[in-house]
């Protein structure tokens, strides 16, 4: 079984999902997940987990992002994208009321899912209510906005440049952004061309996709992780680790970063043995990815 990272480049018109099933075919495994899903009509970078590093889904999914939109002045959609219906007109604001409102919405700030969004009410997800024509009340949640710039605006649409944290919905932020100009909007086009520090321009294609050659190694995922951290773990505290023995600073090679924080723990050899966490004096493990059992004698 292969484990790594896998840099896919999803095409329009599938699901994330659906964009697994050649990968699938190619590894002969089915323990394939992604990180970070992207909208059918939506394209760009999908990261794609393979064997026990689907495990690392959850720090995966922590990181920030980057997209480049086609924002449609003048007509909403009930999803707010091209997909759906058309629920409301309005007009097209001017290239000069777009340059002074973007900067509003850069920064912290509170904003309220799609109601067609994968989020939880109630047991269920929120695109099923509003699918079923049933009210949905989502929770505004905290955002980071940290680049919203306008490449081009060739009325009624705008290509923007957004980079943002970990729940942002670039179709809410359109909205809001429309909202704000007194009028509607949908995004018509969506790009992601970021994930940490993965850039789109390395992904490769479902169909072009080798496995002896674009599965990257664990150490890939925590180069690419500003938040995580990495440590070499002591050959003689190897058994502890893969045995759970909670471990201590004694455990790595020194020196031994002071700070708090996730690391991911790598052999001297650099294969992944665990992800820690540090609080102080205290450490634990997040996840340990005990070695493959050896294949059984024919």
């Amino acid at each position: 079984m292969t484990d790594g990272i896998i840099l896919l480049d999803k095409p329009a018109g599938q699901t994330s999902f659906q964009s697994l099933g050649g990968l699938k075919r190619r590894l002969g495994t089915g323990r394939v997940g992604h990180a970070g899903t992207l909208d059918r009509f939506a394209e760009g970078l999908l990261l794609v987990l393979t064997g026990r590093m689907t495990r690392l889904c959850a720090f995966a999914t922590g990181l920030d992002k980057e997209y480049v939109a086609s924002i449609t002045f003048g007509r909403g959609t009930d999803t707010l994208d091209p997909e759906g219906r058309v629920t409301a007109e309005g007009r097209v604001p001017t290239r000069g009321e777009l340059e002074e409102i973007l900067p509003r919405f850069l920064g912290t700030s509170l904003q309220v899912p799609p109601d067609y969004s994968a989020i939880h009410v109630g047991g269920r997800r929120a695109y099923q209510a509003a699918r079923a024509g049933e009210p949905v009340a989502l929770s505004p949640r905290t955002i980071t906005v940290t680049t919203l710039q306008l490449l081009d605006f060739s009325p009624p649409a705008a290509s923007v440049r957004i980079a943002c944290s970990k729940g942002t919905y670039v179709r809410a932020l359109a909205r809001d952004i429309a909202a704000g100009l007194g009028t509607c909007a949908h995004v018509s086009a969506l790009r992601r061309t970021r994930i940490g520090g993965f850039n789109v321009s390395a992904a490769v294609r479902a169909d072009v996709f080798d496995p002896a050659r674009d599965v990257l190694s664990p150490v890939a995922f925590f180069d690419a992780a500003p938040s995580l951290g990495r440590i070499v773990l002591r050959q003689e505290a190897l058994r502890s680790a893969y045995n759970g023995i909670r471990p201590t600073s004694a455990f790595f090679e020194v020196p031994v970063p002071a700070g708090d924080g996730t690391y991911g723990a790598f052999s001297s050899f650099g294969d992944l043995v665990a992800v820690v966490e540090r609080a102080g004096e205290s450490w634990k493990y997040a996840a340990v990815f005990a070695p493959h059992a050896p294949e059984p004698a024919p």
